[in-house]
């Protein structure tokens, strides 16, 4: 065993390796609750919504007592993101199918920003470096074990998937939020839709022109409830991993394979529905929760073992260097005796 390893302050506080504060205002606080209390005020409000004032008060606490535990509100933001993601992806297939696997786990990550989609306005500062982030892709390089991708090959395909499961979830709450705050009146919509008609001409618009002349233009009108549009761009995701995937399976064993690509729409939207149902039920599964309790009870145990084993190496080694201070005071000692 070592020294806890030095981080900054606030991966310090997501490795639960931080030092605890020795005078805290009342025992109820922590570090578990203020964060808890951030991402009720986020999951409600947005992220506009949480300050540290705010998320004090509604602990009955002071501002400054919560700086005793969370130092500044980008570490609250890192915290609140490690609870986001604090979830369990599905197992893994056996045998290994990495397509299935790695569907699996683009839509979880796609839930979990549906959850909590005031993540989707925390900037991205770099690779993520918290142990659930580095959970989530750990799950996904699991996906692509069964591939002949190369270390670097693998990250940059789960960077590319988590990517669009990401900006599909933000395109998604945007349009959401746009509807929301759109006139009920169901008859602005026919007047757009004229309007377009009018205004888009096969002039300065050749190809655009078509497709409002038939009313497939606006999502309302353009029948794309037929198309489960997040799915489909995920399954074309995946067709280009899997295009990448066989051209180095090539490489590897000199033999040029079909291309496992999925073209039939039927068999997409089947595959899709059936992860979604897996990664639905694996998300509200009251067994996966007890058990995911439970390894974090043991997690806290270990780290806490831990943290107790490097005080105890800390004071052997505090031992030992005074040991070897008295014997070479000692030594100084006799030698200057015997030289009188």
């Amino acid at each position: 065993m070592t020294d806890a390893p030095e981080l900054p302050p606030r991966l310090a506080l997501a490795w639960g390796v931080a030092e605890r504060p020795e005078r805290v205002p009342r025992r109820e606080l922590s570090i578990e609750r203020i964060v808890e209390a951030a991402v009720e005020i986020a999951d409600a409000e947005g992220l506009a919504g949480v300050s540290m004032a705010r998320v004090a008060k509604s602990l009955g606490f002071t501002t400054m007592s919560l700086y005793r535990y969370v130092t500044s509100k980008d570490d609250l933001l890192l915290l609140m993101q490690e609870v986001a993601f604090d979830v369990e992806f599905p197992p893994p297939h056996e045998p290994a199918d990495w397509r299935a696997e790695l569907r699996e786990w683009a839509l979880f990550a796609l839930a979990v920003y549906r959850n909590h989609p005031w993540v989707l306005d925390i900037p991205v500062t770099g690779a993520p470096m918290t142990p659930n982030s580095l959970r989530a892709a750990d799950a996904g390089l699991r996906a692509l074990r069964s591939t002949p991708l190369a270390d670097g090959e693998k990250v940059a395909v789960i960077l590319l998937v988590s990517g669009y499961a990401r900006n599909a979830a933000a395109l998604g709450h945007d349009l959401d939020r746009a509807a929301a705050d759109s006139s009920d009146d169901a008859s602005a919509g026919d007047a757009v839709a004229q309007a377009l008609r009018d205004l888009v001409d096969e002039v300065r618009f050749p190809y655009l022109r078509p497709l409002v002349e038939r009313g497939t233009y606006l999502p309302e009108t353009a029948g794309l409830d037929e198309i489960d549009d997040v799915g489909w761009g995920l399954e074309r995701t995946l067709d280009g991993v899997a295009a990448f995937v066989d051209r180095r399976a090539a490489e590897v064993d000199g033999v040029e394979r079909p291309g496992t690509d999925s073209s039939d729409a039927e068999t997409e939207a089947d595959a899709t529905a059936e992860a979604s149902a897996v990664v639905q039920a694996y998300a509200t599964d009251a067994k996966v929760k007890k058990a995911a309790n439970k390894r974090k009870e043991v997690e806290r145990k270990v780290r806490e073992a831990q943290k107790k084993v490097r005080e105890l190496e800390k004071s052997l080694r505090e031992a030992r260097k005074a040991e070897t201070e008295s014997a070479r005071a000692a030594a100084e000692r006799a030698r200057r005796a015997d030289q009188r």
